[in-house]
């Protein structure tokens, strides 16, 4: 039924194109999916001349048979027939967008290639480093797809060379911005890790950077011993050896005081005006507070009062990338637990990390479909740009000449936009200048692994690490990202900022530094 249901659309559709004077085919030729429908838009005329000409020049049919000439029929030979009946595993992620089936989300890739592109947009960094089909976002899916099939790959969420596939994966989530049919690969990738990685041991990184939030915490009870270990030669190559963490990355310093405390010690401060929850995320609140410290003051600045959970939270952005994902489902439980009053109450909710707020906005939705909570919270997010160009549209923000180059984010392209971003940026009297350079190789913990750190750095050449040092001396260079801004401090000797810092530095406030 669905088979010929398909059949009619498609000649009602031809039918309707010719209507209004279209062509049934473009740039890509007609094939076997148009041939059938090509009688409507030539004529029998013109039709007879095509036959005519074939059976001169290719008399037994040999050359591309089927098209155009004596075509098949637009239901012949399809992939999948009446017959496809895929087995739908068990998963974590529940894919509502995909009738909440893991193998009809595989289906979503039709082939066009758009991820195989050399410029332009995000998708997909891991393609435009290696040339290789097998790090494309198209590559991926057909594994993925054969996996389930049982042919020609077996042993399902076992396989390795579906593992293989995925380890370059950078889950920069380019694909499903980029992909016409929003395929979300850097979901698919923590799907499969979280099957294949049942049962086993992980990778030392999993555990030295999947659980990034929790060494954070306990190293801000001791920041200068901390310090001490992961800054010193010797002991730092040491601790990058038992992390598997690339001896050429620079571990960042663990700042002296977190962003809580320094929030707990100022919270009689906050007074009436518009209330605001600001997410302390791992990055912002343990490794570089000076980023979300700036965005209080430019929040209190515009009349909010702004709110700092307490408690020790973390949307479980790390954990992802190494298909840890019960443990991050756990997070999100918590999140929505103890701050479920505060949710229901409406209030917003300000983050700073992108990718945490992608968290927000995308993976919630997907791990807890039917939440009333979980739905709330997506929408109760914001970025900070978003939150001053939506909620606070008549604030006079000050004014500012420099020049500014903007690196977005991957998962707040694909997921959030740089809409805002670039509006609120106009609204400072900034030349602005919105780069298009892709991933910046570093994607989390991606680009600190050993085994990644070169193609990491052939990602960031291939753009943002040309462009950002061919920027003006005096230009900004802004990225809300953490991981992008160590990627542009870790190869460059320009320094990144948040946008939260640039509004603060235009308030007439110097750069809040802190070092333990």
């Amino acid at each position: 039924e669905g088979i010929s249901r398909f059949r009619s659309f498609l000649f009602e559709a031809a039918d309707l194109v010719k209507s209004f004077g279209g062509s049934l085919s473009g740039e890509h030729g007609d094939g076997q999916s148009r041939a059938e429908l090509l009688p409507r838009m030539f004529g029998p005329e013109l039709i007879g001349a095509f036959e005519e000409f074939k059976a001169i020049w290719d008399p037994d049919g040999k050359m591309n048979p089927g098209k155009i000439v004596r075509p098949f029929r637009v239901d012949e030979n399809l992939r999948l027939g009446s017959d496809y009946h895929p087995p739908d595993p068990q998963t974590d992620f529940t894919f509502p967008q995909d009738e909440y089936s893991f193998s009809r989300a595989t289906l979503r890739c039709v082939g066009v290639g758009e991820c195989r592109r050399q410029a332009g947009g995000t998708m997909c960094p891991s393609y435009r480093a290696t040339r290789e089909e097998l790090h494309s976002t198209r590559g991926r899916a057909r594994l993925l797809f054969e996996m389930l099939e049982g042919d020609p790959l077996t042993r399902g969420w076992r396989n390795d060379t579906v593992k293989e596939a995925l380890s370059l994966c950078l889950a920069c989530k380019g694909c499903k911005g980029d992909c016409p049919v929003h395929v979300d690969m850097a979901t698919y990738k923590a799907e499969f890790l979280a099957h294949y990685y049942k049962g086993r041991l992980r990778p030392r990184s999993a555990y030295s950077m999947g659980l990034i939030h929790r060494w954070a915490r306990w190293a801000s009870w001791a920041p200068g011993m901390a310090n001490f270990i992961t800054q010193t030669p010797g002991l730092c190559d040491v601790v990058k050896m038992l992390g598997g963490i690339s001896p050429h990355r620079r571990m960042p310093r663990f700042a002296a005081e977190t962003f809580q405390a320094w929030h707990r010690q100022r919270a009689k401060r906050a007074g009436g005006g518009q209330p605001v929850l600001l997410w302390p995320d791992t990055f912002n609140n343990y490794f570089y507070p000076e980023t979300a410290r700036a965005a209080t003051e430019v929040l209190e600045a515009a009349g909010c009062a702004v709110f700092v959970p307490q408690i020790n939270l973390c949307c479980g952005r790390p954990l992802y990338d190494f298909g840890m994902l019960r443990q991050a489902k756990r997070h999100l439980q918590q999140i929505l637990c103890e701050l479920a009053s505060t949710i229901r109450s409406g209030m917003p909710l300000v983050v700073l990390e992108p990718s945490c707020a992608a968290v927000f906005r995308d993976e919630l939705g997907n791990l807890f479909p039917h939440d009333e909570d979980a739905r709330r919270l997506a929408k109760q997010t914001f970025t900070l740009a978003e939150f001053i160009d939506k909620r606070l549209p008549d604030w006079e923000l000050p004014q500012s000449h420099q020049s500014v180059a903007v690196h977005g984010h991957c998962h707040q392209k694909a997921v959030i936009g740089l809409g805002a971003e670039e509006r609120v940026l106009d609204r400072l009297g900034l030349n602005v200048q919105m780069l298009d350079t892709g991933c910046c190789g570093m994607a989390g913990s991606f680009g600190f692994k050993q085994e990644h750190y070169d193609l990491s750095m052939q990602i960031g050449e291939l753009a943002l690490l040309p462009a950002v040092r061919n920027a003006a001396t005096g230009t900004i260079v802004l990225s809300d990202g953490f991981s992008c801004r160590q990627q542009i401090e870790q190869s460059t000797d320009r320094h990144g900022m948040h946008l939260a810092e640039v509004i603060h530095q235009a308030m007439g406030n110097t750069r809040l530094h802190v070092s333990a």
